[in-house]
């Protein structure tokens, strides 16, 4: 082996004015083949680190989309077009807290919405009428917490915040006396915010039981802190369900963002691979060998036939996709030999067409 190795590097010095390696190598690159390949994965630590996000997370959808191409490029740099890729990453998605004293309204600030004498109020909007009464020149923002007398059959003291928003007033729900004794309270508060922030969790399986809510789902809850000196100041704190517990909101959520390779970079795209199966070949009449005959002159030869197929086929099994859906539909063909063949269709007009 020595001597083969030295007589080459001695060839290679005599003949540096031609190199055959070179056509090699060209006839190497010529028959490369492209590589296509699917993953679903989360961003780590160690990948915001790698795109400069020093939060650990993409202040917006746009930045996502405009940063991740290059990422996969890096992270795949083997594969081409057809790859897809679904990535999980943290999204910036800030939900306003608020704080404030809370205020007992008298009987006679009651009475002066009402138009009675009760003290109380006894319509849903009365609560939002003295707050338009009292705070005609409310900012984006403003949030008061009241604590008001309300008459449903029986009367009951509520504490609720109101927040200004785009213009109206929102009312963020307190917990009530016997939610706070639920949690193990002996006054309508809590002592301190560690111990609301233990608690509350726990009571919003409670409270949201009927609900419905689902994974991802954030509430905003308001709590009342006992402060000293007869004061008792409202909080707010927001929380997100994960489908079976709830935690605390930490201002960000997981988005998903599935990308597809074009053939020169990674797009953001919602193409989904799918592979027919003996279903769908039974579906469009092809059953009794499970694939398409594409040899000259036999059923499928022409593409415009398998398009009509796959529409079929898709049509049936995905009626609810929108506009714009894509896939890469896989196959089964027979031209004198068994082979896997695709199609990469979008959906335009209520119908899939060729991409």
């Amino acid at each position: 082996m020595k001597k083969i190795f030295y007589s080459f590097a001695i060839l290679s010095l005599l003949f540096t004015s031609c190199n055959p390696m070179e056509d090699i190598y060209s006839e190497i690159d010529a028959t490369e083949t492209v590589i296509s390949g699917e993953a679903t994965f989360t961003l780590t630590d160690a990948d915001y680190d790698a795109l400069d996000l020093n939060y650990g997370n993409f202040s917006s959808l746009d930045d996502a989309k405009a940063d991740l191409p290059d990422f996969l490029s890096g992270k795949y740099p083997a594969w081409g077009a057809e790859s897809l890729a679904a990535v999980t990453f943290k999204l910036y998605n800030k939900v306003n807290t608020y704080s404030k004293n809370i205020y007992a309204l008298s009987d006679a600030e009651h009475n002066a919405i009402t138009g009675k004498t009760y003290g109380n109020f006894d319509r849903s909007y009365h609560v939002t009428n003295y707050l338009e009464a009292t705070y005609p020149d409310a900012s984006e923002g403003d949030f008061y917490s009241l604590k008001y007398r309300f008459y449903a059959g029986g009367e009951s003291t509520l504490t609720d915040g109101f927040v200004f928003e785009n213009s109206e007033w929102t009312k963020i729900t307190g917990f009530t006396p016997d939610n706070y004794n639920d949690m193990g309270e002996s006054y309508p508060n809590f002592s301190s915010h560690d111990e609301a922030e233990i608690k509350i969790p726990v009571a919003l399986i409670d409270v949201y039981k009927f609900a419905a809510k689902q994974a991802g789902d954030i509430v905003t809850a308001m709590y009342e802190l006992y402060k000293g000196g007869g004061v008792t100041k409202s909080y707010t704190a927001n929380y997100i369900f994960d489908g079976s517990s709830w935690s605390k909101y930490t201002n960000t959520i997981n988005e998903t963002i599935k990308f597809g390779h074009d053939g020169t970079t990674w797009v953001p795209d919602n193409t989904i691979k799918y592979t027919l199966t003996g279903a769908d070949y039974t579906l469009v009449g092809n059953g009794n060998y499970g694939n398409f005959d594409v040899r000259a002159g036999k059923d499928e030869e022409q593409e415009s036939v398998r398009l009509d197929k796959v529409n079929t086929i898709l049509l049936n099994n995905f009626p609810s996709d929108a506009e714009g859906q894509k896939y890469i539909v896989s196959y089964n063909i027979y031209n004198g030999a068994a082979g896997v063949w695709s199609l990469a269709v979008i959906k335009e007009g209520g119908a899939y067409v060729m991409q």
